[in-house]
This record gives C-alpha cells, sequence and structure tokens, in this order.
C-alpha cells in the first residue's frame, strides 16, 4: 500500500474543505426556501404552532385565499410581470449598445465613465426616490407601470451597461475587423458577429436587471398605486395591525420565488456561461 504524499494530502483536505463549504452554503440557501414552501400548505393552525409539525395533511387553502379573498393577488403578479419583464428587457436593449459603444471607446478618461456609469448603480435608493416623485407627479407617472418601469431602469440600466461593456470587452477585435474587411458596416459587425459571441452576457444581463426589478419594494412602494401594486406590496399587506396572516405571507413568498428560480434554471446554461465569461482573457 503506497503512502499518500504530503501534495495528495493537501488535495484531499482542500476538497473535503470545499464540499463542507458548499454544504453549509446550501443548507444555509435552500433551507429557510424549503421551509416557507412546507408552511404554506400547512393548515393555517399549524404553521404558528410552538412545535414544528412534518407531519400533516397538505392543503391549498393558504393559495385559495390569496385569490379569493378581499385583495386578489392576479393583478399584483400581473403589474410585477409587466413591470418587471419590460424593465429588464429595455435594460438589455438600452445597454447593449451602450456597453459595446464603451468597450470600444479609446478616449481619454474611458476609466472615469465606466466608474461614473456603475457609481450610479451604488447610490442608495433613498437618494434618488425624492427627485424621482417630484418629477412623476409633474409628469403624471405615479401609480403607473411605465412610471415603475423608468423607476426601475435608472438602477438596471447602469448596471446593464457596464456589465455588458465588460463582455464586449472580451471578444476579440480581430473578428469585427474581417467582418469589415468583407464589407459588413459597423452596424452589420455588431448585429452578426459581436452580438451573438455575447449571449451568455445577454441572458445575464436580462436575468439579474429582472430579479433586481421582480423583488423591488421601495419603488413600488413610493410610485405604484391602486393601479400598479406589485406582488411585494401584496406581501407587505399581510401585516396589519390585528396580526400577521403567516399562512397567505408564505404562500406569496413563495410565489414570489418560484418565478426566479424556473427562470434560473431555464438558463442556468447560459447564466454560468455569462458569469465566469472574462474569467480567462486572450484571443
Amino acid at each position: 500500500m503506497t503512502r499518500e504524499t504530503p501534495l495528495e494530502r493537501g488535495s484531499r483536505r482542500s476538497r473535503v474543505a470545499a464540499t463542507v463549504v458548499v454544504a453549509v452554503g446550501l443548507a444555509w440557501t435552500l433551507v429557510p426556501l424549503a421551509w416557507m414552501a412546507l408552511s404554506s400548505v400547512k393548515p393555517s393552525e399549524q404553521v404558528t404552532a410552538a412545535t414544528p409539525d412534518l407531519l400533516f395533511t397538505p392543503t391549498l387553502g393558504n393559495y385559495r385565499e390569496l385569490f379569493t379573498g378581499a385583495n386578489d393577488l392576479a393583478p399584483y403578479i400581473w403589474h410585477s410581470m409587466l413591470a418587471a419583464g419590460a424593465a429588464a428587457v429595455l435594460a438589455v436593449v438600452l445597454g447593449a449598445p451602450a456597453g459595446y459603444g464603451l468597450a470600444r471607446t479609446r478616449t481619454r478618461g474611458k476609466r472615469h465613465l465606466s466608474f461614473w456609469i456603475i457609481s450610479t448603480r451604488m447610490a442608495p435608493i433613498a437618494a434618488v426616490v425624492l427627485p424621482l416623485f417630484l418629477i412623476y407627479r409633474r409628469l403624471g407617472l405615479l401609480d403607473s407601470i411605465p412610471g415603475l418601469v423608468l423607476a426601475y431602469l435608472t438602477f438596471s440600466l447602469p448596471f446593464a451597461i457596464w456589465l455588458m461593456s465588460a463582455f464586449f470587452a472580451q471578444v476579440p477585435y480581430s473578428l469585427e475587423e474581417s467582418a469589415l474587411v468583407a464589407g459588413c458596416s459597423r452596424w452589420q459587425a455588431f448585429w452578426y458577429v459581436v452580438l451573438p459571441l455575447t449571449k451568455p452576457g445577454l441572458v445575464t444581463t436580462f436575468v439579474l436587471c429582472l430579479v433586481f426589478s421582480w423583488n423591488d419594494y421601495a419603488f413600488a412602494l413610493v410610485f405604484s398605486g391602486p393601479g400598479s401594486q406589485t406582488l411585494p406590496i401584496a406581501a407587505s399587506q399581510l401585516v396589519t395591525q390585528t396580526g400577521i396572516d403567516w399562512g397567505q405571507l408564505t404562500a406569496i413568498g413563495t410565489i414570489v420565488v418560484v418565478p426566479m428560480m424556473l427562470v434560473g434554471i431555464a438558463v442556468r446554461r447560459w447564466l454560468v456561461t455569462g458569469l465566469t465569461l472574462g474569467a480567462v482573457t486572450g484571443e
């Protein structure tokens, strides 16, 4: 029997440590989500029981009450889908050409411009709520889906520009030069050559912007109204002075989380490629 070398022993310990860290991270992330989903199908009296009961008869009563009670959840879901989806699409449509121009520009102060763009994303939401509220009141954008979309874009678009510029910077410029020599215009080279190569970046940017807009509470609280309130606002309405309906709250929490998880699973191949793009450089 051969003895284990120090290098092999260190490698084995590293793998064990990595496995433990991943297991703890998965437990930290998945256990609360699983417990929320489990509680959403429990009878109301068992959700707040002092002793958790894992053996119970599942019921859809909490979900049924969300759609048949005084506050029907269907409009909130529609508003969230419309506002978050439109904001994410616009962020990608506007951020892709802007990121391309930023990546291919050779001017002084380019780094300062890139930092200024992403610094607008770092600003706290409270700093922009009041100016936007005054503008919205003057333009009549309060309690409207377009108003929510514009509010989401104030944070999603700088992020999209900054992220897409990093993806475009990884595309070898020699490919564009070959397209230009072949007779393509600058726009044709961008559309037919560069953009398809950054498809993982487009998907990654879209998903991240969609998640931000879907989960937003601050903008929706200030700018939305009865005709445009989203899912996070519906969840907050279940917390009243008379108490908290934990059964319905866990049900609406599950409704908020599941769509984004399904989107992530559906595009996981593009998402992983996009998140790791740029780790290795070179033509």
